[in-house]
């Protein structure tokens, strides 16, 4: 289960129990994930679980009843929910709150019932109907609704089944019986109501003697073992989905009575085996389901020989009601089966995989009964022969045909191409998904594997390849699963072999992924220095005002310019103006499901201006099937790593002009210098911290974790494992630089924000004093037209330069008299030291609490002459006493 459905899971928990408040569904995720643990079922825990929930809850009665009910149904997980009810029953605190929110819950609702409910009245009847006009009018309505009602349901489910089967084969129609079929009962096999043997009058069975009256009744037993009412014995209308009920004559003599009682059973199941029989050989009900009833149909046709065979008995006078109860006695065990399994699949619905499900689970509890599972054994293995032919085409050819909704693995319309263009489009996880009712039970520790081989060699197929499995042999049911398991496994190993051996030779994965990283995590030196040169002036435009084109010509420029000409695929590479700014796609990302989620959605994006630099990224054109791993999910933390870097980068070079504005201001002599020294020393922190951070991000998280994923893609030994791999890298990238924490980010960036404000502070200074077009104006270095400098001229100019520099100066001073400039670089200061301090705290806190043990290096890196461990103790001093219960006085 993965967090997303954590997260969904929790929410609808936390919205039943009507809990509101608090910090939402993330506070819990940290402790599910921890602390689950898979439940592995046995007959002995499910069995001891239902024991002790029947012995705590105070109706046990309809709690059994109500677990056989959905037992029957074959219902999924079932077990797994008890012994997790079991466990709910030991815990005192939790089920005195589930009590208590019962109890809020159902006065909220009757509340609720009590203000919308309106004012009305039951007429008074006049006349009262008696018991016995009661009991006729039921009898009346049930057999009329007998015929009609019972037969309206299963053509409405037949034709809900045919609409969802034509939808999904649109170009393919499924065929069905011809609508006769279903309007002649008379083809059924099935007991007719309301008709009878002849239309002789029939003699009371009270006065004919005892040995008539055997006669008789042997003869009635015969038809209605074959689903015809007999003279004295006839079959009961049926009500929903209950077993066949008989009525016999009350005047018949109570020793043959009791006989025919015992007999009748045999009847009540062929009637059951035979509805089943018709009704699920229709095409609606699927292939297993086709093959079971036939299965069952051959069963039939021995059990109607047998009955030919004991009415030729019984023409010549042989057959005595006891001799027919002796011969029927073998059949009674076998249509007993029969129909046990027939009401179980019409009860749970079953098709396709669940019916093997059952048919499995059947087989497997009569281990001690040899007739009755060779029995179940025989119709098993019929029935899973139509779902074996769709497994054997899917594990070998990556080809599903599955016309009914049967198989375990069902296809979904994706278009391969979005992957490209979709964020939410996940073509590898969605395109093929597992059906979980549909995966027969000794199928369910393979399910994994059967969806993974045919994806796989699905993606070498769609690339123009027909593969089939050189070991591919027949799948036959056993009981012994290691057969068709080891065949799973060959047939996996195979598809893995096949697929990435494509990618990663034919394709060139490993290739593709190292030219993202030169560009994506900036290992190319000199192909950024050159682009950010060429491009610095356009990028700090608004980013409606910037020219796409003109971006992707300078970039054109910059990589013939550098070592990235020697990339194959660097025309892959693109520019990309994103809507938003680094932290709010980051917050967007980390926001969900949280209640700060739906305000930032809200957000308009066109709130704030951006500039080209903070829209400024890259893109990367991945095609099939190399997008299976490159796909937009992995893009989009590609560029959330770049887009960090890249404004380091630009902070970087904007401390790097103000260092070099500042060497020309040097050569000045202030009278008031202190506070230029202030910014000097200001600069060379900010610098510092850019400078050791980047550090930090390129060599210490992101190209150890390089080489890790490197090794691994060499040790993987499927797609799913590279895909796995690859996932990894980007999540520890991104968590190692602090992307992933809302707390640490927002300081970051607060920090980085300063730093630009006080190097655009700083330029305006610089370029208030116009050093540079004085001095230009002023020097006569290099002469005139009339020859070099003479003596004099020297003088002159030295003698101007130092009127120059005293002006200058009191413009300078006058500059931070006026505009408070010392006061503007003390705050620079302290908020910069403030937020830094933060920074390196809040890192502590986390590499402690979190074991984020490589967010360290960046403290040490920081503060690696001691300068900030004294205040970051005293801070730690501070949260520990607060963190400190009060201690009672003495």
């Amino acid at each position: 289960m993965n967090e997303f459905r954590i997260h969904h899971d929790v929410n609808e928990l936390l919205s039943l129990l009507r809990v509101h408040g608090g910090d939402g569904a993330e506070v819990y995720i940290d402790l599910l994930q921890k602390n689950r643990t898979p439940y592995v079922t046995t007959t002995v825990s499910a069995h001891s679980a239902k024991v002790k929930i029947a012995e705590f809850t105070r109706t046990p009665e309809d709690f059994l009843k109500k677990y056989d009910e959905l037992k029957s149904k074959n219902t999924r997980h079932l077990d797994s929910l008890v012994y997790l009810l079991s466990k709910l029953t030991e815990d005192k605190e939790t089920l005195h709150y589930l009590q208590q929110n019962a109890k809020e819950r159902a006065e909220l609702a009757a509340n609720a019932a009590t203000s919308s409910a309106t004012n009305f009245s039951m007429p008074s009847s006049t006349s009262k109907i008696s018991l016995q006009e009661l009991e006729e009018l039921r009898k009346q309505l049930g057999s009329v609704t007998a015929n009609s009602s019972a037969q309206q349901p299963l053509e409405l489910t037949r034709k809900v089944l045919r609409d969802k089967q034509n939808k999904k084969n649109s170009g393919q129609p499924i065929p069905v019986f011809p609508s006769w079929v279903y309007e002649r009962p008379a083809l059924l096999g099935d007991f007719l109501i309301g008709t009878s043997l002849s239309t002789d009058t029939t003699v009371p069975i009270g006065t004919l003697p005892l040995a008539s009256q055997e006669s008789v009744i042997v003869e009635d037993l015969l038809y209605v073992l074959i689903g015809v009412d007999g003279r004295y014995i006839t079959a009961q209308p049926l009500v929903g989905r209950q077993n066949r009920a008989f009525s016999v004559d009350p005047n018949l003599d109570l020793s043959i009575k009791e006989l025919v009682t015992r007999i009748l059973p045999v009847a009540a199941s062929y009637s059951a085996v035979t509805r089943f029989i018709e009704e699920k050989s229709s095409f609606e009900y699927g292939q297993v389901n086709h093959a079971l009833a036939a299965a069952m149909r051959t069963l039939i046709k021995e059990y109607m020989i047998l009955i030919t065979q004991l009415e030729h008995l019984q023409r010549q006078g042989l057959l005595s009601l006891q001799k027919l109860w002796f011969y029927i006695q073998p059949t009674m065990r076998t249509l007993e089966i029969l129909a046990s399994l027939a009401t179980s699949v019409d009860k749970g619905e079953c098709m396709g995989g669940s019916t093997l499900s059952l048919l499995h689970d059947k087989t497997f509890n009569y281990t001690g009964d040899s007739q009755a599972q060779e029995l179940c054994l025989y119709l098993t293995k019929a029935a899973s022969v139509p779902y074996f032919e769709i497994l054997e085409k899917w594990i070998y050819r990556g080809i599903i045909n599955d016309p009914y909704s049967e198989f375990m693995v069902e296809e979904h319309e994706l278009q391969k191409e979005k992957i490209q263009e979709d964020y939410n489009d996940k073509y590898w996880d969605q395109r093929y998904t597992v059906v979980q009712q549909q995966i027969p039970s000794f199928l369910q520790k393979m399910a994994d594997k059967i969806l993974s081989t045919g994806k796989y060699l699905n993606v070498v197929r769609e690339c123009g390849r027909d593969v089939t499995c050189p070991v591919a042999k027949e799948v036959i049911y056993t009981l012994k699963e290691r057969a068709y398991v080891e065949q799973i496994e060959k047939a996996y190993n195979y598809a893995s072999k096949v697929l990435l051996d494509f990618l990663m030779e034919e394709k060139e994965l490993v290739a593709h992924l190292r030219s993202i990283k030169h560009y994506f995590l900036m290992d190319q030196g000199d192909f950024f220095v050159h682009f950010m040169d060429l491009t610095e002036e356009e990028l700090k435009k608004p980013v409606d005002d910037i020219i796409i084109t003109r971006l992707e010509a300078l970039l054109e420029l910059a990589l013939r310019m550098s070592t990235a000409n020697t990339d194959p695929f660097k025309d892959d590479l693109k520019i990309d103006l994103m809507p938003h700014d680094l932290i709010t796609q980051l917050l967007r990302v980390l926001a969900i499901e949280t209640k700060q989620e739906k305000a930032i959605i809200s957000a308009d994006p066109t709130e704030l201006t951006l500039s080209g630099l903070e829209a400024f990224s890259f893109d990367y054109i991945v095609k099939w099937p190399l997008s299976l791993i490159i796909n937009r999910k992995a893009l989009t933390r590609y560029q959330m790593l770049f887009r960090h870097m890249f404004y380091c980068k630009h902070v970087e070079r904007q401390l790097c002009n103000v260092w070099i504005s500042n060497k020309t201001a040097k050569q000045f002599s202030l009278h008031s210098a202190k506070w230029f020294a202030g910014a000097f020393t200001l600069r060379q922190r900010m610098l510092n911290f850019v400078q050791n951070i980047q550090y930090y991000m390129m060599f210490e998280v992101m190209e150890p974790t390089w080489h890790i994923l490197e090794k691994n893609l060499k040790l993987a030994s499927n797609i799913d494992d590279v895909l796995s791999h690859h996932t990894s890298f980007l999540d520890n990238c991104l968590k190692d630089c602090m992307l992933t924490n809302p707390e640490l980010l927002k300081i970051f960036s607060k920090l980085m924000s300063v730093c630009v404000m006080f190097t655009n502070c700083m330029q305006r200074f610089t370029q208030s004093m116009k050093l540079d077009s004085e001095l230009e104006r002023l020097t006569l270095e290099h002469g005139t037209m009339l020859g070099p400098p003479t003596e004099e001229e020297r003088a002159e100019e030295a003698a101007k330069k130092k009127l120059t520099n005293k002006l200058l100066a009191e413009h300078a001073d006058n500059l931070h008299l006026t505009s408070g400039f010392e006061a503007t670089i003390n705050k620079f200061d302290s908020n910069f030291s403030t937020h830094l301090l933060d920074l390196l705290d809040k890192l502590s806190v986390y590499s402690t609490n979190d074991c984020e043990h490589s967010m360290l290096n960046i403290i040490y890196r920081l503060d690696f002459n001691g300068f900030y461990t004294e205040r970051l103790e005293h801070m730690s001093a501070e949260r520990s006493q607060k963190a400190a219960p009060l201690l009672p006085r003495l």
